[in-house]
């Protein structure tokens, strides 16, 4: 102890020193406390959007509307083919199998809920609808597929803003796609 500072003001001069190291200590505390969450959310980003790079079928923009509009009105341009956005009819189809196309402007409303829907371009080809129905029939919500002969590939699977397109069957494809992106559309619904 120096001998010109008192008992007293020794004290306090120790626990001045204690408070000083207590606040370091809990400045390195905190900051590694903070550089460990900005750590694991940079990590998270990162691997999100490795995630989504390995995703089935192709991202595509979404359209800028998506307003109802009544049947038979006239709207913009899809941007795919078949649609997997945009502006569409106030009504959704019931999900299920139809043997019949439905208009796109219906069935981008099931995208909007959360739906998939998988069209195919030739009704005539018996093997393929029976394997696309199997698949189908393993959903009982959230799947819609219909026959739709406009499409530019013989099997399409839509969600919303996400897009595959096959020439030939492929079920581990279309399961997965269906895996990957059923019930993940704008508007969630339980139906």
């Amino acid at each position: 102890m120096d001998e010109n500072i008192s008992r007293g003001e020794q004290e306090r001069l120790n626990r001045l020193k204690a408070m000083r190291s207590r606040r370091i200590k809990t400045a390195l505390v905190w900051f590694m406390i903070v550089t460990v969450i900005a750590g694991a959310v940079y990590a998270l980003v990162v691997w999100s959007k490795s995630m989504s790079k390995n995703k089935p079928g192709e991202a595509v923009p979404e359209m800028a509307s998506r307003d109802h509009i009544p049947p038979e009105s006239p709207r913009p341009e899809y941007n795919t083919n078949p649609p997997t956005s945009g502006n569409h009819y106030a009504q959704p189809a019931n999900w299920g199998i139809y043997a019949e196309a439905l208009p796109d402007e219906q069935l981008v409303h099931n995208l909007e809920h959360g739906g998939i829907w998988i069209s195919y371009r030739d009704p005539g080809n018996v093997e393929l609808v029976e394997q696309l129905k199997n698949i189908a029939d393993d959903y009982s919500l959230k799947v819609i597929m219909t026959a739709r002969p406009q499409n530019d590939s013989a099997i399409a699977v839509a969600a919303w803003g996400r897009l595959l397109k096959l020439e030939n069957f492929d079920e581990p494809q279309i399961r997965g796609f269906i895996g990957a992106f059923i019930n993940r559309g704008p508007e969630q619904v339980p139906y």
